[in-house]
């Protein structure tokens, strides 16, 4: 991560994070007088082409800002945060979500995205964002605890609806702040993955953007000590050759197509998957495959971040995700 990615990557999100349209809608209409734009339902939010997007653009914003506070972009990211993180705006966010039909409203990839925000704009102990996020973060976190009550399987596509992913970011969120959330996931992640092995799904999908197994597997990783987790691993895509013949770079036929478009994310996620799974992993030669085929995957989305809007409004968080490691 160099700050010439960092600036590219801070003016590509803050070309993205209050255009207003074009803007893709997760509402559900009761009356007729839900209509409404965008902006009147998500003051801090209606931008990157849908809610989710900039959630997380406004994650890469924070992130960069944090990691490159003197690179010239800073001071556009902290007048933008600041007047989209007023107590104001945040509160119409908050009661957004109370309508009885917003029940699974970016349900669960936004949720994680969100909690995965806060954890950012904590860190950024000189402004009052973190704070005024909070208690949507919080919101999100007991939608989760009553979420996982009622999912007995574990939703395993390679788009917004896989379980695994938003766990990983609630866990990061949940671990210095909600004990009981973390035992919650803890438990939850071992009965839907603790009896995996000799994973045989048809991924890629045409349109997916995470890895299933990947994904479940960096859940895993986050929970369970080494010595649980390494034969748990080899036993889902090692031993069967599974990691060694399907885990390659995808080919991106259109990037003009917001579907196909998906797939330089599943790249780029693939990558982050594998960099940080293999940091879990003791042994030296199994690190060392899963460190090349991240930067194998690596390379074939990072030129791509920029480009068609499709790709554009969101590409970038998944390739900070890649180059940063958690904690950094």
């Amino acid at each position: 991560m160099t700050e010439d990615i960092a600036r590219k990557f801070a003016r590509v999100a803050l070309g993205h994070v209050a255009r207003p349209f074009p803007y893709k809608d997760d509402h559900v209409f009761t009356r007729a007088d839900d209509l409404r734009l965008p902006q009147a339902a998500h003051p801090a939010f209606f931008g990157s082409f849908d809610w989710h997007s900039c959630v997380h653009g406004w994650w890469t914003l924070l992130t960069l800002r944090r990691l490159f506070p003197a690179m010239p972009e800073t001071a556009a990211i902290e007048a933008l945060a600041d007047e989209t993180f007023t107590e104001e705006k945040l509160a119409v966010e908050l009661a957004y979500l109370e309508r009885p039909s917003a029940r699974g409203f970016e349900r669960p990839y936004g949720w994680g995205w969100l909690m995965y925000l806060h954890h950012e704009a904590a860190r950024h102990a000189d402004r009052a964002w973190g704070e005024r996020l909070e208690p949507l973060a919080r919101a999100f976190a007991t939608r989760f605890r009553d979420y996982l009550g009622i999912l007995t399987y574990p939703i395993t596509v390679g788009t917004h609806f896989n379980t695994a992913f938003a766990l990983v970011l609630a866990l990061r969120w949940a671990a210095h702040r909600d004990h009981e959330l973390v035992m919650l996931i803890d438990d939850w992640a071992e009965r839907a993955f603790g009896h995996r092995r000799d994973y045989a799904g048809w991924e890629p999908g045409g349109d997916e953007f995470l890895s299933p197994a990947l994904t479940a597997a960096l859940l895993m990783a986050e929970l369970r000590p080494h010595l649980a987790f390494a034969p748990w691993f080899e036993a889902l895509v090692v031993e069967n050759g599974w990691l060694a013949r399907e885990c390659r770079p995808v080919i991106v036929s259109d990037r003009s197509d917001g579907k196909i478009a998906h797939l330089d994310g599943l790249n780029l996620s693939r990558a982050w998957c594998l960099n940080a799974i293999g940091a879990k992993l003791a042994d030296e030669d199994q690190r060392e495959v899963l460190l090349r085929l991240s930067d194998q995957h690596l390379a074939a989305a990072l030129p791509h971040v920029e480009g068609d809007y499709m790709g554009e409004h969101w590409l970038a968080s998944f390739a900070l995700l890649a180059l940063v490691p958690e904690g950094s």
